[in-house]
């Protein structure tokens, strides 16, 4: 598809209200899921860079106009801020697409749109938070407060990083905290482009900080930081247990975790077929299967089995893989070459386990990280206790 690629504008980290190069001078690169072929060179932040972001966090917190202001205020700017995510949604689809592989109608309608909708959600709760009065026993009254809790440390994946980004920072500006997030590795420049608007908008220097970098360094240098108050992590179940253990090893935060799941879809002999196949087919491919809540199995009644398999298969014929910039495809690459790898490396568990390739199966296209959707039959059912 010959369509402009947008200008990679903002690749180094975002520190106090200023991008800066890491501390180190070192630099990672962000791969087009397409080709392979390297997009652009972001700063490579560690643990000095999450040290000085979670500095200018905390002096943004405890000395800030942020959590000072009136709910109303902070509303006012991040609805503002909501206006120019909006005012920006064809460049930020386009740059969320070429790093993540998204196919771009769908990133328009659902991950900008979606991230609009939350910033405005947000905003509009930020001058709606209450705290109770409560009548004790004898003569007594009681009431309950609720403050921002500091610094957050929101860690995000990669599989809709402009959702996630806002589904943690949202909330966490609504409240008067502030923040230090960390993208995916795979699918940094939404982030770092959201935190240019962020400072656009008025949001004061210090509240949103972006370290871009790897988990084992500056994601762990997040969740075992003595000045960070709390953590939010998204991504999978393995390394949701060393965020929690970081952070129960430093300063007790409270974690908040959203990790990977096996979801099953039900369906009875009395649905409708044609419905139920097409709920399957979205429930395990939006996103090309990258969906911590995808519906990855499909437990069918027997009375309908049969006839749900058949039309499955047909349905399946008609699903495009391709660039994620035609409008005629319904699923692009996966996000990097690690993860192509490793779904492939479980339909060669399918295979070996003796289940039936019904559709797909194998990689697909001249270069990037393409594979067919495959469905698989006659799978062995095993619960582990």
């Amino acid at each position: 598809v010959s369509l402009e690629m947008p200008e990679i504008r903002y690749t180094r980290l975002f520190i106090n209200g200023a991008f800066v190069d890491a501390v180190s001078g070192k630099t990672l690169e962000t791969r087009d899921p397409r080709t392979g072929d390297v997009i652009a060179s972001i700063a490579e932040g560690d643990k000095e860079d999450v040290d000085l972001a979670v500095k200018a966090a905390r002096e943004a917190f405890d000395h800030g106009k942020w959590p000072r202001m009136p709910g109303s205020e902070r509303g006012r700017i991040m609805m503002k801020y909501a206006d120019l995510v909006e005012q920006h949604a064809e460049e930020l689809t386009l740059l969320e697409s070429l790093d993540a592989g998204k196919p771009r109608m769908a990133t328009r309608a659902v991950d900008l749109g979606t991230s609009v909708r939350s910033l405005r959600y947000f905003a509009g709760a930020a001058d709606k938070i209450h705290g109770e009065t409560l009548k004790m026993s004898r003569q007594f009254q009681g009431h309950t407060l609720r403050e921002p809790i500091g610094v957050a440390g929101l860690i995000i994946p990669w599989n809709f990083p402009a959702i996630m980004f806002f589904s943690k920072v949202a909330p966490a500006l609504a409240a008067g905290c502030t923040m230090v997030v960390k993208p995916a590795e795979q699918t940094p420049l939404s982030a770092l482009y959201f935190a240019h608007l962020a400072k656009q908008a008025g949001v004061p220097d210090g509240v949103i900080n972006v370290i871009t970098g790897f988990g084992p360094t500056a994601g762990a240098a997040i969740a075992s930081h003595m000045d960070v108050d709390m953590v939010s992590f998204t991504g999978s179940t393995s390394v949701g247990r060393l965020v929690m253990e970081a952070s129960a090893r430093s300063n007790l935060k409270p974690v908040s975790l959203e990790l990977g799941g096996k979801s099953p879809l039900i369906v009875f002999d009395d649905a409708d077929v044609d419905m139920a196949v097409g709920l399957a087919i979205s429930a395990n491919f939006f996103n090309k299967g990258e969906a911590c809540v995808a519906a990855s199995r499909v437990y069918l009644q027997e009375g309908i089995y049969d006839g749900f398999v058949k039309k499955l298969a047909q349905r399946m014929e008609s699903w495009v893989v391709g660039d994620p910039f035609d409008p005629r495809v319904n699923q692009g690459p996966q996000v990097d070459k690690v993860q192509c790898e490793r779904v492939l490396s479980y339909i060669d568990h399918g295979k070996r386990e003796g289940a039936t390739v019904l559709t797909g199966g194998k990689p697909c296209g001249q270069s990037g990280y393409y594979i067919e959707p495959t469905v698989f039959t006659d799978v062995k059912v095993e619960i582990h206790r």
